[in-house]
């Protein structure tokens, strides 16, 4: 099975990010990443998936991109003639793109460090150039979903020359971001997530929280796609088991600590590559709010693809998210000109935090009155957020505290 050994490129990698961070190579000893490679072509994509999920969760896509969802090492596909062209996506057919998915540590095929420090977005996106190294690949597309994209947005501050676009995918800035909206939904929600113990508990809540409740209603034959969606669910988390504590907790703590300095949004944007900000609008996980700001802070390379969807918006409008990753791909070759690739009006690529929360900048000669009352309530926002957090936090190890005894064994979730 194909594995990347993360000491073995650690070294070089720290001398050439962080020189600081070199005794990191010494905590890396054993970690193996799983990954799984698709398609051929000199045309490189690495995806990164996020929270709880597996490479296969990237399967829409790499069957998009490449026109096959069938790994190089599968021996089906050896037996495929690689001159033999798939009908793939972006016009390149199963030639022009090479796909590489893989396992974060913590969860699947991939090892689990057992402790938290070991898991942030900095040390999984050294991951991630680790495995570009073992593949050869000097540059390569970056998509991410969202840990996965904030992990990639790590990655491209920290090797912009190594990045040939970016895409993110439900993405939002971490820390506070990554919680939920405010509503009785939501908050429901978290509470069945806490309380399932079953496959079966967990197959329908993260149905919930991965589409919208019209997609999942929708008929497919004599049945619902909520009904054949739940079945598939059941099988995948049953065959998966479940995450490990270890992993669950480290990969949470790689989203909770995670933060883009404005010397790394910079280091992105001065970088010159192309930005695709993809997001389902009825995300109840990230929230569209953030994913936007934090494309508007990019500009004028981001261009922001709002889908009618949720937070896996890749698996519920599967279309128009491959043509937006196609479109990424193509523009990026063509070198298109980042004012054309935007769809930012021009004023707003003018980044300012005063004026993030309503997407409008303070300028000079307007009052006083409008950049603090934005002040006022972005700070109140985040207050609320906090004591949410903290309400959600409290309620988790209290249940776990209840349930330790006898603990539950719930699959993986994509989230």
């Amino acid at each position: 099975m194909p594995f990347c050994e993360i000491a073995k490129h650690q070294t070089s990698l720290d001398d050439a990010v962080d020189a600081a961070s070199s005794s990191s190579s010494s905590n890396n000893k054993g970690i193996k990443i799983f990954y799984k490679t698709y398609g051929h072509g000199p045309t490189k994509v690495l995806l990164i998936i996020g929270l709880a999920g597996t490479h296969d969760s990237w399967g829409p896509q790499i069957k998009g991109l490449t026109g096959t969802e069938r790994s190089n090492d599968d021996d089906r596909m050896r037996a495929v003639d690689p001159n033999s062209s798939d009908s793939g996506g972006c016009g390149y057919g199963g030639n022009g793109i090479q796909v590489c998915a893989f396992d974060n540590r913590g969860m699947g095929r991939s090892s689990v460090p057992t402790k938290k420090s070991e898991y942030t977005t900095k040390i999984m996106a050294k991951d991630a150039i680790a495995l570009m190294d073992h593949l050869g690949w000097r540059k390569a597309h970056i998509f991410g979903h969202s840990m996965g994209a904030m992990i990639a947005c790590k990655l491209a501050a920290m090797v912009p020359d190594r990045v040939l676009s970016l895409a993110l995918l439900n993405v939002t800035g971490g820390g506070f971001e990554c919680l939920p909206k405010l509503d009785s939904r939501t908050i429901s929600v978290a509470i069945r997530f806490l309380k399932a113990k079953t496959p079966e508990q967990r197959a329908a809540v993260d149905l919930d929280t991965h589409y919208t409740k019209e997609y999942l209603d929708e008929h497919v034959g004599s049945s619902t796609r909520r009904a054949i969606l739940y079945q598939e669910y059941v099988k995948g988390i049953s065959s998966t088991g479940m995450q490990s504590s270890y992993g669950f907790d480290g990969q949470v703590n790689a989203c909770w600590t995670h933060k883009m300095t404005r010397t790394e949004i910079e280091l992105i944007r001065s970088a010159g590559f192309l930005v695709s900000v993809i997001h389902g609008r009825h995300d109840i996980i990230a929230q569209i709010y953030y994913a936007r700001r934090l494309a508007k802070k990019l500009q004028p390379f981001a261009r922001l693809v709002d889908l009618h969807g949720g937070h896996l918006v890749s698996h519920e409008r599967t279309e128009e998210v491959n043509q937006a990753l196609c479109d990424l791909i193509s523009a990026s070759d063509k070198k298109m000109n980042p004012h054309v690739w935007t769809n930012f009006p021009k004023e707003s690529s003018r980044w300012s935090e005063k004026g993030s929360l309503l997407g409008k900048t303070c300028v000079e000669g307007k009052t006083d009155d409008i950049c603090s009352t934005v002040c006022v309530i972005e700070k109140l926002h985040l207050s609320i957020s906090y004591v949410f957090g903290l309400f959600v936090f409290m309620f988790e190890y209290i249940q776990r505290a209840i349930r330790i005894r006898h603990p539950a064994r719930v699959g993986s979730s994509l989230t």
